[in-house]
């Protein structure tokens, strides 16, 4: 396979922009080499920012408003892909997972009627559709990742995994790869047992091989940013955003009873394979917790500080409830990976794990996922397989992706 330049875009569960990257790939799986050339975040305008929050709350849309929305999204997506390219040769790929706006994968129960051979399937929904950033980019576009998945009976999410494992594993680590964007997902990588000449490794056998390799997990483990940003606009009066850094939720004090009374809700319980989204830990999961806190009397950073508790508490108890062994390092990326506080409660919650960054191992943090999608749209043009069953819960391996070719006539 010869270098090829592709741009992966995404806009993930915070709404807080379309990150993009520009990578140079080559290889296969076993031999997957990835070269970050540009990244960079490109904020929604603000009307369109509300709007998708607004929908991803429930709030009902017509089918006029529903078409405009998606083309507005594409349009946003478009120019970050032409934007990203700027000073370099052209990309001649573009990865898209667009803008989710509704999450329902499987229940538990409904994996149970699955497996006795009924065949219910979850849904996934994304804007921004592929082919308009095909056609203003001039670049074929694969967008569309998670309904080839779903289609198998899978989560359609998370789907990172198979390239964390290309690219994070180690031979004698065993390693969590914990991302923490508006919702927490984690990459389980054994390690391989296999030689290793540095990191990043890339020495997996490859997914689907008659090769057997050590078993990759992998869900989502609850909260990421999505309830702190609500929280911290609530608690602001709307003037913040976000909490920097997690400086106001480092001033107060966790509430442990609230925390391990909330870790006993029916997400934390639920054995993978799983996902979430907005539609468990959204603005009306916060209304709960708000009202559940009032006879504590917290301040607002106590309320501040319990909520970053509870992400990082479920992350810990996800992996010691779910894990085959602990870890020995964890690797975080995302926006929550600059929340100090919440990287310093995520350490405290894994007191034998050491917890690092993924840029301590050469893979940027702030765009792995964009850089992951780059990769999935890579392989589907390839014909490689994207997902991996033992994570979404698959019948079995499925290209990954809908294609939206761009025919250039003969002239140009």
């Amino acid at each position: 396979m010869i270098n090829q330049r592709v741009i992966g875009l995404i806009s993930g569960t915070s709404v807080d922009g379309i990150d993009a990257a520009l990578v140079e790939i080559c290889g296969s799986q076993q031999s997957l080499k990835v070269n970050l050339l540009a990244g960079n975040t490109y904020a929604y305008p603000a009307a369109l920012r509300s709007q998708i929050l607004s929908i991803c709350g429930g709030a009902p849309i017509s089918m006029a408003e529903f078409a405009a929305l998606d083309d507005a999204i594409a349009q946003e997506f478009a120019k970050a892909a032409i934007a990203i390219q700027a000073g370099h040769p052209p990309a001649s790929l573009i990865g898209s997972h667009g803008q989710t706006v509704f999450h329902r994968p499987l229940a538990a129960r409904e994996i149970a009627a699955r497996q006795s051979g009924v065949a219910p399937l979850g849904y996934s929904l994304q804007l921004g559709r592929g082919a308009l950033i095909a056609h203003l980019t001039g670049t074929t576009t694969i967008s569309n990742f998670r309904v080839a998945d779903i289609a198998a009976g899978g989560q359609g999410a998370p789907l990172v995994s198979p390239v964390d494992a290309c690219l994070l594993s180690h031979a004698t680590d065993h390693r969590c790869v914990q991302n923490i964007g508006g919702i927490g997902n984690v990459t389980y990588l054994p390690a391989t047992g296999l030689p290793s000449t540095g990191l990043p490794s890339t020495d997996l056998p490859a997914m689907g091989s008659s090769v057997v390799a050590p078993k990759i997990l992998g869900w989502d483990t609850g909260p990421g940013n999505t309830l702190l940003d609500l929280a911290v606009h609530r608690l602001s009066d709307g003037k913040l955003a976000f909490d920097a850094e997690g400086a106001w939720a480092a001033q107060g004090t966790p509430c442990q009873d609230l925390v391990q009374q909330w870790l006993q809700q029916d997400f934390f319980q639920q054995p993978p394979p799983k996902s979430t989204g907005r539609e468990w830990f959204g603005q009306a999961y916060l209304e709960r917790c708000l009202a559940e806190s009032a006879p504590y009397s917290l301040t607002p950073a106590d309320i501040l500080s319990t909520l970053t508790e509870l992400t990082a508490a479920s992350i810990a108890h996800s992996y010691r409830t779910f894990l085959p062994q602990m870890p020995n390092q964890v690797f975080l990326c995302g926006g929550g990976s600059h929340n100090l506080y919440l990287k310093h409660r995520i350490q405290a919650n894994l007191e034998r794990a050491s917890v690092y960054t993924t840029d301590e191992v050469g893979l940027n943090s702030n765009y792995k996922e964009a850089i992951a999608f780059a990769v999935l749209a890579y392989w589907r043009n390839w014909g490689i397989p994207g997902n991996l069953p033992e994570v979404t819960g698959a019948q079995q391996p499925a290209l990954l992706g809908e294609i939206n070719l761009v025919v250039r006539s003969t002239q140009d």
